[in-house]
């Protein structure tokens, strides 16, 4: 990806097809084909970040919803509705969340734990790490799925769509790059304060809409408080790692996105 973090004085305007093939093209493995990688491109394509989630949510939901046409148990939709979601992004968000958990829990220097997070293995806190977001994901779709395939199918795409406005809020300003190359330099602050927030604005209504529809108003302040509730988890783990990296890479926004997209899970099954 080509382009700089003060690439902002960039006067380029992208089209919103551009942006929305930057969001599928590089967050799904989709065959999206990405006509341009420089600053305008990302920063447009950050803010359609939380399409390209819808998009993986809906494929995930229809994954777990042939199994229970099949008869299958609502365990094991859960089970299909997190797979699904891995292969669509190619493991992209789960491998970035092993790095920083490696990266955290070796509580070396900065330079140091950013070398650890960038080698291939994945060390005893990423392994940790992952199994406690994985089985908490598909212990929490398997409840909403004994609920109702409905509630499931919601909370499968809610749980993307959140992961990915997560994404969308990292890369607002003041949020600098750990590293000046690479995925995370070349998002990092991209998007302007105004547009994020609204972003956010608007992927909170329209989740405490569709909540509304499907759950009265009940499922309303549901499914707002797990987009909200995923956004704050999100952020508390976003600070910490500008604390101890000095800035974000490509692997803290993954851990970011799986942290928010597991919160909204959790915060979803409380209280039904």
């Amino acid at each position: 990806m080509t382009g700089t973090t003060g690439g902002d004085h960039d006067e380029r305007r992208p089209g919103r097809g551009e942006g929305v093939r930057f969001a599928l093209g590089t967050l799904t493995l989709l065959p999206v084909r990405v006509a341009h990688w420089d600053r305008p491109a990302a920063r447009s394509g950050m803010c359609w970040a939380p399409l390209a989630g819808l998009v993986v949510g809906v494929l995930a939901a229809a994954s777990a919803g042939l199994l229970l046409l099949g008869g299958a148990p609502v365990a094991l939709a859960a089970v299909a509705a997190v797979a699904a979601g891995a292969v669509l992004t190619r493991g992209l968000h789960l491998d970035g969340l092993a790095d920083v958990a490696d990266g955290l829990g070796s509580g070396k220097p900065a330079a140091d734990a950013l070398r650890i997070m960038k080698q291939s293995d994945i060390g005893p806190f990423g392994v940790i790490a992952l199994v406690l977001v994985v089985l908490g994901q598909v212990a929490a779709l398997a409840a909403l799925y004994a609920d109702s395939w409905t509630s499931g199918a919601a909370g499968t795409v809610l749980a993307a769509v959140t992961a990915r406005l997560a994404l969308t809020l990292t890369a607002r300003p003041g949020v600098p790059a750990a590293r000046p190359t690479g995925l995370g330099a070349a998002v990092a602050g991209a998007v302007p304060s105004g547009a994020a927030l609204g972003v956010l604005v608007l992927v909170a209504a329209a989740s405490a809409g569709v909540g509304g529809v499907l759950d009265g108003p009940g499922g309303a302040l549901r499914a707002l408080a797990a987009v909200l509730g995923g956004c704050l988890v999100a952020e508390g783990l976003l600070r910490h790692c500008v604390r101890r990296f000095g800035g974000v890479t490509g692997d803290v926004f993954g851990g970011v996105a799986e942290a928010a997209g597991t919160a909204a899970l959790v915060v979803l099954t409380l209280g039904r």
